[in-house]
């Protein structure tokens, strides 16, 4: 049986990434908790919304938001990935393999019913949602 602790985070392409931060820090208050780097530039960073949920932002060119495309994908945290991913399998669903990221969580992939991405999250102790840090991207 998978168990759902709550909604992990958001995430949001933007098209310019420090006016979205600047939006997100001065009009709403939410803080930068840690940065995604690649060949030394910043592309994302991870907004802290209080507790453990967060907006995860990536800059993303050419980036145009309509009804039928405004969010990437959400992100469950779980409280066991390897039993997530096992429940799911057993329900016939294609589930990607867990992957240690860079931010040192696990994660793995889903799509519902009409392709929408679903990531499944666990968290731990070096967690940069916690801990902090900017994290290589790698992938």
């Amino acid at each position: 049986m998978i168990k759902v602790k709550q909604l992990a985070h958001v995430c949001i392409f933007a098209h310019d990434l420090e006016a979205t931060r600047a939006f997100y820090r001065d009009v709403l208050g939410l803080d930068t908790q840690f940065n995604f780097v690649r060949d030394g530039k910043v592309f994302g960073f991870y907004l802290n919304c209080g507790g453990r949920s967060h907006v995860e932002v990536f800059q993303k060119d050419g980036t145009a938001y309509s009804e039928q495309n405004q969010i990437n994908h959400f992100c469950l945290e779980v409280e066991n990935i390897d039993a997530a991913i096992a429940h799911i399998k057993s329900k016939g669903i294609e589930v990607t393999a867990k992957k240690h990221a860079c931010d040192s969580t696990y994660h793995a992939w889903i799509r519902d019913p009409n392709g929408v991405k679903i990531e499944l999250f666990e968290y731990t102790d070096e967690s940069a949602q916690f801990v902090g840090g900017d994290r290589i991207a790698d992938w």
